[in-house]
């Protein structure tokens, strides 16, 4: 399912982890609305935790976040931040979602931020985050939505085909809505903050 280009994301890692947020505002309201959906005893898949950043800004709200990244650069940066904020309720693992050993119904949310269009299938990837979620789990994702991207429609394969650029996928807003109401989640909150910005939707696992 996955073809993220481990190499690519080790690479850039260190600049990853420095560059500053585009959209500040964006990124502060995608964090409420997450947390308006948190609990104490609330047990956290993030898919695709990168450096960390998320996964720790989550971390006072809830049990447990357990943070998954092909990257073991990343991963590395992302442990050295649970070290300097003494974090303890965060497990950072180096595995790809299809991978990944675990019960089903185990986790009350699953977060996949900016991942959903770097996998070979999106609908199998959320199937298998349905299968990962409790009866009326939640799961929150920002993609990018890029269909209409001619340019990169052009660049980023040839970038993947030479092993420079990981994998891409196209698909717009409405078919990214589609695939996720399609695998049984009624769709909750749904945002796309400006033209050509990520989609971020919360949805509920049907029963």
């Amino acid at each position: 399912m996955a073809r993220l280009n481990s190499y690519f994301w080790n690479f850039i890692a260190k600049k990853y982890s420095k560059d500053p947020i585009i959209d500040q505002k964006a990124y502060q309201r995608k964090l409420e609305l997450t947390r308006s959906y948190m609990h104490q005893n609330m047990r956290v898949l993030e898919i695709g935790c990168g450096t960390g950043t998320i996964a720790i800004a989550h971390a006072p709200f809830v049990k447990q976040i357990d943070a998954i990244d092909v990257s073991s650069n990343m991963l590395a940066i992302a442990k050295e931040k649970l070290i300097a904020d003494n974090i303890s309720n965060i497990t950072f693992t180096q595995v790809k979602l299809e991978d990944m050993k675990t019960d089903p119904k185990t986790y009350d949310m699953v977060m996949a931020h900016s991942v959903l269009h770097l996998l070979d299938d999106k609908n199998v990837a959320i199937a298998r985050i349905k299968k990962m979620l409790k009866p009326e789990g939640i799961f929150v994702s920002s993609t990018a939505c890029i269909s209409d991207h001619r340019a990169l429609k052009f660049f980023l394969p040839i970038g993947n085909a030479l092993g420079l650029l990981p994998l891409v996928r196209f698909f717009s807003p409405k078919e990214l809505l589609s695939s996720i109401s399609g695998a049984g989640f009624e769709i909750l909150h749904q945002w796309q903050p400006g033209k050509d910005k990520a989609m971020f939707i919360i949805a509920k696992k049907e029963k």
